[in-house]
């Protein structure tokens, strides 16, 4: 047990952090809901008047373009740390993980994410 605990003490810190990070959240948050609060606004820019719905997400495609690339650098990178210990298989291996994520890729491209006006 005492070679464990080391892991144990690890896996429960970030228990404990997940477990405050999602429960601080509703004892901040304000309490009282207003209609002003609830307009959806843009970030950084004062309004010129009060939108009449909500505003579309424009940019969505661009997030999901990076948030692939985000992915596929943090498998990436303890691939390439250990290619010469994995072999032909951790190739093969990376290789098919590449090529689902272009997939995503594909996806950003024939949806236009990739064009900018």
């Amino acid at each position: 047990m005492n070679e464990y605990l080391p892991l144990v003490m690890v896996f429960g810190f970030a228990a404990l952090v997940a477990g405050a990070l999602l429960y601080l959240p509703s004892l901040l948050a304000p309490r009282r809901v207003t209609a002003i609060k609830l307009e959806p606004f843009e970030c950084g820019q004062d309004p010129i008047s009060l939108p009449e719905g909500r505003f579309a997400m424009k940019f969505s495609r661009t997030a999901i373009f990076f948030i692939i690339i985000d992915i596929e650098l943090i498998f990436l990178w303890p691939w390439a740390v250990l290619y010469r210990s994995l072999g032909w298989f951790g190739f093969a291996e990376m290789l098919v993980f590449m090529a689902i994520l272009m997939l995503g890729f594909l996806y950003v491209w024939r949806k236009g994410g990739l064009e900018w006006e």
